[in-house]
This record gives structure tokens, C-alpha cells and sequence, in this order.
């Protein structure tokens, strides 16, 4: 007969899975598929599969259970959540290297992100999401459709390998502190990435943005 596992805690369940209790691996495996297939979704505008992306994120999540420590690490959601990000990024940057992809080529600011809240997910496109990297007022800030290259050359130019990381991990929906615990950094080098990050595409959009269309209409 099934046990039903439904009125412990993950972390009651961790101890009794590590005193050798069967079952519970199965349960926990299936009680966080959905986390799973929820971060897939928020990665796949990296460019990996998102069939791979799973199969990947339940690795992740194989790990957390094995590797949870009651005494030393947060909630074993917490501990879940960051071994699947940190497996599923792992798995998207080695293949990369595999294809050689620059980031201009896998990444369309016009296509559908997830952007994560307290009240759910919000499809938005990549390019309102590289908006709020401005503190300008909606106005000052717009992005049209002619500033898409520019930001993408920017992006590639730019940004450093971390500040990359930082940017690709950040449209995801991720924030600096999470960003961090996946890059295996600091709280406050990802931040100060980030405010690095936001000054650079806040130049191209700004000064660089303008002198474009200023050129574009002495052109017309």
C-alpha cells in the first residue's frame, strides 16, 4: 500500500529519506515537477530545449535531495529552487560552448518572457523587460523596433562574460540575490553587475539611441 506522505513537511521527509525510508524520492519527485517545468518555461528564451531544460531541472532536483542538509541550508524548497536553476544554467551554458552561439543570435528582445511576480506569471516581451532596466520616465525611455540592433550589438560589445550571465539570468525573471546563488558570486558583485549592466544599455538607448534616429531623420 502507498504511503501517504501529505501531512509531513519536505524537511521531516528529508530525514526520514536519509534514514533509508522508500518511497519518499518518488513522492518529492513528483510533488516539484511543476516547479520544474515552470523554470524551464522562464529559461527557454535562452535558447536551450525545453525538453532538455526538464530533463536537466529533475537532475537539479535529484541533487537537492540527495544533497539537502537540514541544519545547514534554508527551506528545502529554497534549496530546490537553486539547485534546479543552477542546473538548468549549467546545462544551457555548456551548450552554448557546444554551438558557439553568440548571444545576439539566440536572444529576440521581441519575443515571450515570463516575467515572475507574487501574483503568477505575466507573458511580456523580452524588450519591455530591458525597458525597466531604465529609471527614465516612459517617455525618455522608449525602445522602438530600430533600437533592437543597437542593444543587441551593445549587449555583445559591452557587457562583460559575468555581466552577460547577470543579464541573461535577469530576464528570466530572476533578482540579484537569487542571480547570485546560481553564479556561485557574491550579493553585492551581482548587484553592482546589474547597476553596471543597466548604465551601459541605458547609454545605448540614450545618447548612442538618439544620435541613430537623429542620423535616421537628417537620412529621410
Amino acid at each position: 500500500m502507498e504511503k501517504d506522505y501529505t501531512g509531513a513537511s519536505d524537511e521531516e521527509l528529508i530525514v526520514r529519506l536519509q534514514d533509508g525510508e522508500t518511497g519518499i524520492t518518488d513522492y518529492l519527485m513528483d510533488k516539484y515537477k511543476n516547479l520544474v517545468r515552470s523554470k524551464a518555461k522562464s529559461m527557454y528564451i535562452l535558447g536551450a530545449d525545453r525538453e532538455d531544460l526538464i530533463q536537466e531541472g529533475m537532475i537539479g532536483l535529484f541533487k537537492a535531495l540527495r544533497d539537502y542538509d537540514i541544519g545547514r541550508d534554508a527551506s528545502f524548497l529554497t534549496f530546490a529552487d537553486l539547485c534546479i536553476s543552477r542546473q538548468m544554467y549549467t546545462a544551457v551554458q555548456a551548450s552554448r560552448r557546444k554551438k558557439h552561439t553568440p548571444l545576439n543570435s539566440y536572444v529576440s528582445l521581441y519575443s515571450d518572457v515570463t516575467e515572475k511576480g507574487e501574483g503568477g506569471g505575466e507573458e511580456t516581451e523580452l524588450v519591455n523587460v530591458l525597458r525597466s532596466l531604465s529609471d527614465r520616465s516612459p517617455e525618455e525611455e522608449w525602445i522602438d523596433r530600430e533600437n533592437v540592433e543597437l542593444l543587441q550589438k551593445t549587449i555583445d560589445k559591452e557587457l562583460s562574460g559575468f555581466e552577460k550571465q547577470v543579464l541573461d539570468l535577469y530576464l528570466t525573471g530572476m533578482g540579484y540575490v537569487q542571480i547570485a546563488r546560481v553564479l556561485g558570486k557574491d550579493g553585492k558583485s551581482t548587484d553592482n553587475a546589474l547597476q553596471r549592466i543597466k548604465s551601459k544599455l541605458r547609454r545605448a538607448l540614450g545618447a548612442d539611441g538618439a544620435a541613430a534616429r537623429e542620423k535616421d531623420k537628417k537620412l529621410g
